[in-house]
């Protein structure tokens, strides 16, 4: 019997789409106003699942408290209020793109967490845009 247990967290990020080895045109054609020189901003609605058996001590798949605690000091900490490209190692030379971000987060938080459970990562760019890592 598997449970999946869920955590919701947010962070504020600026970051620019481009790729330098294109010209500012194509950039422009492909990433439109996401390739604004001086940055956009994001507020990012996270959400960390883990999915395994519940423990038969404390009922816990994962205990919420330490989840929470454990994104906002491996995550929203180097991310929270940050320029990506600028201030966030993992994109200096990686496009920060939603899909990016969301891999990034699976692998910080993935080396964090036992291998024994599953973890999938949902991150809400905007409202209505998001992405999940893994896919299914």
């Amino acid at each position: 019997m598997k449970v999946t247990v869920c955590r919701k967290e947010h962070f504020n990020a600026a970051h620019r789409l481009f790729n330098p080895q294109w010209n500012f045109e194509k950039n422009q054609q492909v990433f439109g106003k996401c390739n604004n020189p001086n940055y956009h901003g994001h507020n990012y609605e996270l959400i960390v699942k883990l999915t395994g058996k519940p423990d038969p001590e404390t009922g816990y798949v994962y205990d919420m408290k330490a989840l929470s605690h454990l994104i906002r000091e491996h995550v929203t900490a180097r991310m929270d209020h940050k320029n990506l490209n600028l201030d966030v190692r993992e994109f200096e030379h990686l496009n920060p793109t939603a899909e990016n971000i969301a891999i990034v987060i699976w692998n910080i938080l993935r080396a964090e967490i036992d291998e024994q459970l599953a973890l999938k990562v949902t991150l809400y760019e905007t409202e209505r845009n998001y992405v999940e890592y893994p896919a299914d």
